[in-house]
């Protein structure tokens, strides 16, 4: 079919059509945007061939912004195709980050070909002319290649694949790791063994600024070797941040260069640690595939694994007049935690070379506080009465400006937006809270702050059923508010809290189901017709699989590549 489709494409040309109406216009045997010209013949049985599995843009994810597709095929002979700096590039050889991806993605597309017997070509069928080369060029002035990614970084990218040659332009090599990602999924290989790119065009940038997974690597410790392979994944899917939830109540596994024994008492043992060298590989991973990493160091609450390595930073809690020998949050009344989180924070801010630091704030138990006899008198000098949100916001307070003092910016949870603490006008804000979200939104934005949506991507909740439906049909921006504060939602977040989480359900529990937030984050808000999405996700879920990444099934279905012997 592919094969009498690509000879018909000769004929036709090529034809414009939207991404948005891909689905009904690009699939084979769909309705076409335009009548076919009557001059184009039918082709000869001869001709036809075995369906080679999907057609490549019924495997896009996520969907680019514009695309422009010809069925007109070009064949790529791994043994003389070349991914190439091209002419004008502001990027060469030297780009490591690029030579780099350049072998990375040589093997994505190359490295995983069907082993087995292949069929004998029908007679009469004719070859596709060849595609040399993909050439990669960066117009900035400074190219990127050895900076870290941030916010406003430029992910947008024009591809144009036509004989002999395919040109890849990016502003940044953000944007040129974007669109290798999109060229890869346009390469396919035919049940011949052939590998085949239809001609083509995409214009494409991310809706969302911030798209970003979370990782929580307290409840259960993550071998290294997990989080790489998920770093993999979100590149697969133009995720750019890995929200990186490294402590918690449970264990400390961050092994602290000023601090040693916050790890060497507080982790589940001493090899369930990330030293300075493994949090070193994990940021320069990312940074190879345009992730950010932003660490989480939550405080005042989830801190209990802080005070068996640091003594004295938790309040002692209280019955009566006694002590009872357990700990609530970090004690906000004394000097010495406040040096401590200067001393700790600044190693943070070193370490970490994002812009951003994510500072917690949420789920903060005040009944420890409430039976201390020392804080209900600080309580009384300060004059906050029995409010222990004041409490919480006096401590949040000085932490904000600890963290400033490091030209960092923070994220918070919303906890500390409701409580009223007094933040900077440059805080982000995440939405975590499900139960109207949607009012949150309205709020923090409202209030002026920049906002990052969680709430309806825990992807922690699990039920039976395709749930990745639930989370492709949210729509960010359905609050209310100006255009002004829509603009203030920078983009949201898939959560995976590890209660019942580690190395061996991590991947296939994240993925595809986080697919379906990536595609939300980056493509059309009008991409939303899950018929289409189905049947790309299941492809793409398949081709997740080709690659390493143990993506469970999105439904009932096979993926070609499991065929037997292979």
């Amino acid at each position: 079919m592919g094969r009498a489709m690509g000879l018909a494409g000769l004929l036709l040309g090529l034809f414009l059509v939207p991404a948005v109406l891909v689905s009904t216009t690009l699939r084979h045997g769909a309705p076409r945007s335009e009548p076919e010209p009557e001059s184009a013949p039918a082709p000869e049985p001869a001709e036809w061939e075995p369906a080679s599995g999907a057609v490549p843009e019924d495997s896009l994810w996520p969907l680019p912004q514009w695309l422009r597709t010809s069925r007109r095929q070009l064949q790529l002979a791994p043994g003389r195709f070349q991914l190439v700096h091209g002419a004008g590039s502001s990027a060469g050889p030297a780009c490591g980050l690029l030579q780099d991806a350049f072998r990375r993605y040589y093997e994505y597309m190359f490295g995983q070909s069907r082993r087995r017997k292949r069929g004998r070509r029908p007679l009469g069928a004719r070859a596709e002319p060849e595609l040399s080369q993909l050439q990669v060029v960066i117009e900035s002035q400074d190219p990127g290649c050895q900076s870290y990614p941030h916010l406003a970084s430029s992910e947008a990218y024009h591809l144009t694949v036509t004989e002999p040659v395919a040109i890849l332009k990016a502003d940044e090599v953000w944007g040129a790791l974007r669109g290798l990602e999109t060229f890869s999924q346009l390469v396919h290989e035919d049940d011949y063994g052939s590998f085949l790119v239809n001609e083509s065009e995409i214009d494409d940038f991310p809706r969302f600024a911030h798209r970003g997974i979370l990782l929580d690597t307290s409840r259960h410790y993550l071998p290294l070797k997990s989080i790489l392979t998920n770093l993999d994944a979100m590149a697969f899917n133009k995720f750019n941040v890995l929200h990186w939830h490294i402590v918690d109540d449970q264990s400390f596994p961050y092994q602290s260069i000023y601090f040693p024994e916050l790890s060497d008492k507080g982790a589940y043992s001493y090899n369930h640690i990330y030293t300075p060298t493994d949090v070193h590989l994990v940021i320069e991973y990312a940074r190879l595939r345009g992730i950010r990493v932003v660490p989480e160091f939550d405080t005042p609450g989830h801190t209990q694994s802080w005070g068996k390595g640091q003594k004295d930073l938790l309040t002692p809690c209280y019955n009566g007049e006694q002590p009872s020998g357990s700990f609530g949050p970090v004690n906000p009344i004394l000097n010495t935690t406040y040096d401590f989180m200067t001393k700790f924070f600044k190693e943070i801010s070193s370490v970490f070379p994002d812009t951003y630091i994510h500072l917690g704030g949420d789920e903060v138990n005040f009944d420890c506080w409430r039976s201390n006899p020392e804080v209900k008198e600080f309580m009384k000098q300060q004059g906050f009465g029995i409010d222990y949100a004041k409490l919480e916001s006096y401590y949040i307070q000085k932490i904000l400006d600890i963290v400033s003092s490091y030209n960092k910016g923070y994220v918070v949870w919303q906890e500390v937006f409701d409580n009223k603490a007094q933040l900077k006008p440059d805080t982000v804000v995440q939405v975590w809270m499900e139960n109207n979200y949607a009012h949150e939104l309205s709020s923090v934005t409202g209030a002026g702050f920049t906002a990052i949506l969680a709430a309806p991507w825990y992807l922690d909740y699990i039920s039976y059923g395709q749930d990745w439906k639930k989370y492709y049909s949210i729509e960010p921006l359905d609050f209310p508010g100006s255009e002004k504060q829509k603009k203030l939602l920078i983009g949201g977040e898939a959560c995976l809290w590890g209660e019942f989480v580690d190395a061996t359900n991590l991947t296939p529990r994240l993925w595809p189901r986080a697919s379906a937030v990536g595609e939300r984050l980056w493509s059309s808000r009008n991409v939303t017709n899950l018929q289409d999405a189905y049947k790309r996700l299941t492809n793409h879920r398949c081709r997740m699989l080709r690659r390493g990444v143990a993506a469970e099934p999105v439904f009932v279905g096979y993926c070609p590549h499991e065929a037997r012997g292979q």
